[in-house]
């Protein structure tokens, strides 16, 4: 097949220097795939010219300058992927004459001026991204007519005015991040007409006015972040009945009135951030009955009053647990069969009585500590502090609680990384521990990290190595172990651990990540990215449950890949 009717692939091979003018001369190109290089200077006008064009993916590269308007040319256009680049200027309006594209990706440039409203009125467009620039102006109310829309990532820009709400009549839309930026009024009340939103995130903007109450109505709500704007009024109620949701982030508003015991009906709930508000009453005891609740539980600098709910035993698998500047009462001993607890903070607290004797509370520094009026140690030390002066015998009391604060603070600098690990090892022991003859002594997961990903992925190194344990294996052969990794985003991959037994593991590693990251097909598994460090090494790939991995995920314990 000629150049002129083939695909120009050349993703994924260091290429350096600027894209020829003379590729315009290929009228009959259909694909330019240049992704993931060190290509620079600016994109040729003249690619304008082939006019057969549906595939146009120059992301991750070195490009500046402006986005050419004679692109407005192909009208063929399906895809135009120019994330990670130094694009400066305004989104042409002509892209507004591509009316068959269906994802646009401008994502980490430096863009300027407002979304084009042109680009609302193409009927085909599933996906925009349009993360991290700097861009201004209002959402257009145009975007109503964008029927098709399912994802709409704008977050880290500079956009000003409110939410419209024509953004209701988007029944397909499933995916809205609108985060740091400038939007002011509120949050309408047509939005529960996004029926199959997942992913809602406003966070760091200046939203006032009430939570709408019609949010109950979107069932499909996984992930919800409000946090860091000027949001008042009560908590709702009816967002108990949001079956679905794992992550509530309404931290840093100026909510009031107490925390509906329904939240405890949010049985898939993983994290619950309700701190920096006005939040007043007891905690609700309907808190500790929530089963998944692992991540985090965020109460802190509220006017929470009251004791620390019995049910809070139930918490076994939280990870962190912040109740701190709070007026809350009472002892903490419901807290001490938490095994799982990696940080705790209690501080600026009435609380009274004695530490629960665990290793955790043993370790805890003072900072997590302080601002309460009784709290002891074991034995008879404890936080008493005379208002009047106190005398000797106070001050060698404090003396020896101050030796003891900094022996125990010590101990936890030195110790926390062994704690944390075998507190992961203990949480994470289940059905699958008895057919990991792997072991772990061989995985490193302190950085440095090199990470590279080829699709736009809401995680970190951090999310993926903490989720690298026994009962997340899926799979194993003979060049390494395959895991489902969930990340706080609510993302799930599979990750390809190489063995670093294995003599050929760069030869491998490298094999893999060329060969895969070329392919393009259905029916193939597709490579999101990799990682390494100096002991390990991690592909990620698409997860497709109940789908057929063939032999990279459908592997069972003792059979090889």
């Amino acid at each position: 097949m000629s150049l002129e009717t083939a695909t120009n692939c050349a993703s994924m091979n260091s290429l350096t220097g600027n894209i020829p003018q003379s590729f315009g001369n290929l009228t009959s190109l259909q694909e330019l795939q240049l992704s993931v290089n060190q290509i620079s200077g600016e994109i040729p006008s003249t690619l304008g010219n082939c006019r057969q064009m549906t595939h146009i993916e120059l992301d991750n590269n070195q490009i500046s300058g402006a986005i050419p308007g004679e692109l407005g040319s192909l009208t063929n256009l399906t895809l135009l992927f120019m994330w990670q680049n130094k694009l400066e200027g305004s989104i042409p309006d002509s892209i507004s004459n591509c009316h068959n594209l269906e994802a646009i990706d401008l994502s980490q440039n430096s863009l300027t001026g407002p979304i084009p409203t042109g680009i609302f009125k193409l009927k085909k467009l599933n996906k925009l991204l349009l993360l991290s620039n700097i861009l201004i102006g209002n959402i257009p109310p145009e975007i109503g007519n964008c029927s098709s829309l399912i994802r709409f990532r704008a977050s880290n820009n500079k956009i000003t005015g409110s939410i419209p709400v024509q953004v209701g009549s988007l029944q397909n839309l499933n995916f809205l991040d609108l985060g740091s930026n400038r939007l002011t009024r509120f949050i309408p009340q047509e939005i529960s007409g996004c029926r199959n939103l997942t992913f809602l995130d406003l966070h760091s903007n200046s939203i006032g006015g009430t939570l709408p109450f019609s949010l109950n109505k979107l069932v499909s709500l996984q992930f919800v972040d409000f946090s860091d704007n000027l949001i008042e009024g009560e908590l709702i109620s009816s967002l108990g009945s949001l079956s679905s949701l794992t992550k509530l982030v309404l931290g840093k508003n100026r909510l009031s009135g107490s925390i509906p015991a329904e939240f405890g009906s949010c049985s898939k709930l993983q994290l619950l951030d309700l701190s920096s508000n006005q939040l007043m009453g007891s905690i609700p005891a309907t808190l500790g009955k929530i089963p998944m609740l692992e991540i985090a539980l965020n109460l802190s600098r509220n006017q929470l009053t009251g004791e620390i709910p019995e049910d809070f035993t139930a918490l076994d698998k939280l990870a962190v647990l912040d109740i701190s500047h709070n007026q809350l009462d009472g002892d903490l001993q419901y807290l001490a069969g938490l095994q799982n607890l990696v940080l705790l903070n209690v501080s600026h607290n009435n609380f009274t009585g004695r530490l629960p004797d665990t290793p955790f509370f043993s370790k805890l520094p003072l900072s997590t500590l302080a601002g309460n009026p009784s709290i002891c140690f074991s034995g008879n030390q404890c936080f008493a502090y005379d208002n009047k002066g106190g005398g000797s015998s106070s001050k060698r009391r404090g003396a020896r609680v101050a030796m003891v604060v900094l022996l125990s603070t010590a101990c936890a600098l030195l110790m926390a990384a062994l704690y944390i690990i075998i507190s992961s090892k203990k949480r994470t022991r289940g059905p699958h521990d008895d057919c990991d003859g792997d072991g772990d002594a061989d995985l490193e997961m302190g950085p440095p990290w090199e990470l590279t990903l080829y699709q736009k992925l809401d995680l970190s190194i951090a999310d993926v190595t903490r989720s690298l344990i026994a009962g997340n294996i899926i799979g194993r052969g003979r060049t390494g172990i395959v895991y489902k990794v969930t990340v706080p985003s609510g993302l799930t991959i599979a990750v390809k651990r190489f063995r670093s037994s294995e003599k050929t593991l760069a030869s491998s590693f490298s094999s893999e990540i060329e060969t895969l990251a070329r392919i393009r097909h259905r029916n193939i598994l597709r490579l999101l990215g990799w990682a390494a460090n100096r002991k390990t090494k991690l592909l990620f790939y698409d997860y497709i449950a109940n789908g057929t991995l063939g032999a990279l995920l459908h592997e069972v314990c003792g059979r090889e890949m």
